[in-house]
């Protein structure tokens, strides 16, 4: 029977313990009513400073991969967007007033540009919710690990908790991929999504073309007469 293989937050556990400290698994701590502090180290530096601290054991936290990680995030919620180009009832009559159509106005100058009035330009909270593969086809292969552990997140108990995030080796080449591909949208959201459209429909093309084969490869070997059917 093969051995079953620890996940970065079981290996975690065994180092705490080895280091005297108890390992305490936990759900999602309430981030609104507690004090987080953020730790800038290392495993090892992290440990240092829970001792240092007195601690007695450590909150442990496991992180698992998300599907939605896999999709462009611009970090910015429906009401920041309408707020900035959602004032489409302003009624400022070209004079701006309200202060918002002056910032929509400005962020969007690029698309009343005379000089290219076919052009459509995007900001990059405009992609949101974009398939990141289309931009990186290698995060493909890491859609086989959602929903699988990723890491650990490691809370120090206290009045000001002291936090700290370990990730599997896999998972940050992951989220260098991410990285890269959300930095492309932000340098150039229209030229990203030119991209992301053109790679699909090079995927759309290509899958059309196996199913054609499928079906023509079925055409030619007809099913064989069977002997009741020769009786006919």
């Amino acid at each position: 029977m093969a051995k079953t293989q620890k996940s970065i937050s079981d290996e975690i556990c065994d180092y705490l313990k080895k280091q005297k400290l108890s390992p305490i698994p936990v759900q999602t701590l309430n981030e609104d009513m507690e004090t987080t502090r953020y730790f800038g180290g290392d495993l090892k530096e992290f440990i240092a400073a829970a001792k240092t601290l007195g601690a007695k054991g450590i909150f442990v936290e496991t992180l698992y991969l998300e599907e939605d990680e896999f999709y462009y995030d611009s970090g910015m919620d429906d009401e920041e967007y309408m707020a900035l180009y959602g004032n489409d009832e302003c009624n400022c009559d070209g004079e701006c007033k309200c202060g918002k159509c002056k910032d929509k106005k400005s962020s969007k100058k690029a698309k009343d540009d005379d000089s290219d009035v076919d052009a459509v330009y995007f900001e990059p909270e405009d992609l949101d919710g974009l398939d990141l593969t289309l931009l990186k086809p290698q995060m493909a292969k890491y859609l086989d690990r959602v929903g699988e552990a990723c890491g650990a997140r490691l809370t120090v108990p206290g009045v000001d908790h002291l936090e700290v995030e370990i990730f599997a080796d896999w998972y940050d080449d992951f989220a260098e991929l991410v990285d890269e591909a959300s930095e492309a949208i932000e340098i150039d959201p229209t030229d990203a999504l030119r991209q992301a459209q053109a790679i699909f429909e090079a995927e759309e093309a290509e899958l059309a073309k196996e199913e054609d084969k499928s079906v023509k490869k079925i055409a030619a070997h007809p099913p064989k007469k069977t002997a009741k059917s020769k009786k006919k």
